[in-house]
């Protein structure tokens, strides 16, 4: 049987949970959306979502990169998980940097708090759902 390279290419555990790839493509439509996409003009598409999804997925995304590095690169363990202070301390940076001091220093940023919740159920779907041991 001949050694095909392609069947060797296999994703990382934390990069082939499928709440990644799908906050993935949700955060890519957002982004569309808010450049005046296909669905802007659809009514289903509520302002709201439009405004706070990508917020809401900041961190599972983040953190899912960050917890890939950290146990291939830095823990080389694949058990490992990410300690809810450090989730916690990801959450209280976002907001700040974001909410509170980019804001101040640029026109074409606002503050909205609303984001700062997003930025919370983030963390938790993070801290609930993705942030697991790798199954090895």
């Amino acid at each position: 049987m001949a050694d095909n390279p392609v069947s060797r290419l296999r994703l990382p555990a934390e990069l082939r949970q499928p709440l990644f790839w799908t906050g993935v493509g949700l955060y890519l439509l957002a982004l569309t959306q808010k450049r005046g996409g296909p669905l802007l003009h659809l009514s289903w598409w509520p302002t709201v979502l439009n405004g706070q999804l990508t917020d809401v997925l900041t961190l599972p995304l983040e953190l899912t990169l960050m917890l890939w590095w950290m146990r291939r690169y830095y823990f080389r363990q694949p058990q490992f998980v990410l300690p809810p202070s450090w989730i916690f301390s990801c959450w209280l940076f976002t907001a700040i940097w974001f909410e509170g001091i980019w804001p101040r220093f640029s026109t074409s940023v606002t503050a909205d708090w609303l984001d700062v919740g997003a930025y919370a159920l983030g963390g938790l779907i993070f801290w609930r759902w993705m942030n697991r041991p790798a199954r090895v």
